[in-house]
């Protein structure tokens, strides 16, 4: 079978990841990286083994005629770029946020259903291995049928310097949205992911570094369609004690009608049922690439799901609810009230 041709458009921190990760698929072979800035396209060209830089999208599709493009922008021009993917007949994956808006989300939606272009969302933190790992221990009932809880608590300890994020992404400091909207989002799809669909949402969301604009703190809770609840606790100013954490980005507790699952910071995973003792549960992941080489298991769901026509995890339509939980945390923070979804 020939190779699907793949065209990547930005080159920005996270994309290094990107790319990485497709150097290590075999069905791809990625003919074009376009950037703004001419010199950072072509020296990503050369380190990855890639084919031709562009600075122009346009030119790109129209020389490649790829099969597909990632999109690796900031969310307010993923729409623009999706509208000329979708001219040129390009199945597209793109990075979260899908959009700065619902609105624009929406947009993005309609146009994408309007056409025979698959879209998939770049959300992978739900393709971390301990949570699809978790994600597999609920779905046999390990800790019972009955969802009670989930507790997800993050201290990145990034965020506390007067100079915060300014020698890997700097522009998150004149982000008026920062935590719940850059990285908040993540969490967001976790929790559906792990604990369905989100029926209320009530926060409290608060700026500690007087440096930045955006929040950089939120507590969060969840009510689930399921009856359970859910709460995130998260903090890009504070530290925690682990060795690397931006390995799972968070502990996780997970309380059922029959236990408790618990994930650590170094991507151990527990289990605790009533009446027994704590014991490890072992399951296999590496530490490659991005938070357990998440970003390759992603990309590697969109290509075999375009190969066999099977539907995306995230496709589009169904990451639209995340934009929606998004926008209530912002309301139920500004009304200090609970909002429902």
């Amino acid at each position: 079978m020939a190779k699907l041709k793949g065209v990547c458009i930005g080159a920005g921190y996270f994309s290094q990841f990107h790319f990485e990760a497709w150097q290590r698929i075999d069905e791809v072979e990625i003919v074009g990286v376009c950037d703004s800035v001419q010199e950072r396209a072509e020296q990503i060209v050369i380190t990855y083994g890639f084919k031709k830089a562009y600075t122009s999208v346009e030119e790109m599709f129209l020389s490649e005629k790829p099969d597909f493009v990632d999109i690796i922008t900031p969310p307010e021009s993923h729409l623009e770029l999706c509208k000329l993917a979708v001219t040129r007949n390009v199945h597209i994956i793109c990075q979260k946020p899908l959009a700065p808006t619902l609105k624009e989300a929406i947009e993005i939606e309609s146009l994408v259903a309007a056409s025979s272009v698959r879209m998939m969302v770049h959300e992978n933190f739900r393709f971390q291995p301990w949570h699809r790992e978790l994600k597999k221990l609920l779905e046999l009932n390990i800790i019972g049928e009955k969802l009670h809880t989930i507790n997800l608590r993050m201290r990145m300890g990034d965020g506390w310097q007067t100079d915060a994020y300014m020698n890997r992404q700097p522009y998150f400091r004149e982000m008026e949205r920062l935590l719940i909207y850059e990285t908040g989002i993540h969490f967001i799809d976790v929790f559906r992911y792990l604990g369905g669909e989100i029926t209320e949402v009530y926060a409290k969301l608060k700026t500690l570094n007087n440096n930045i604009k955006g929040e950089d703190f939120a507590w969060v809770n969840f009510d689930f369609a399921n009856g359970g609840l859910g709460f995130l606790d998260a903090n890009r100013y504070n530290e925690n004690t682990s060795e690397n954490p931006r390995l799972t980005f968070g502990t996780v507790l997970i309380e059922g009608d029959k236990g408790s699952l618990r994930l650590y910071d170094d991507g151990k995973i527990t289990v605790q049922l009533l009446g027994k003792q704590e014991h490890e549960h072992n399951y296999r992941f590496i530490k490659k690439n991005f938070a357990g080489d998440c970003v390759f298991a992603t990309q590697q769901h969109f290509v075999s799901s375009l190969v066999s026509q099977t539907p995306f995890e995230t496709n589009v339509s169904s990451y639209i609810p995340n934009i929606l939980v998004l926008e209530k945390i912002y309301e139920s923070s500004k009304r200090s009230a609970p909002i429902k979804v």
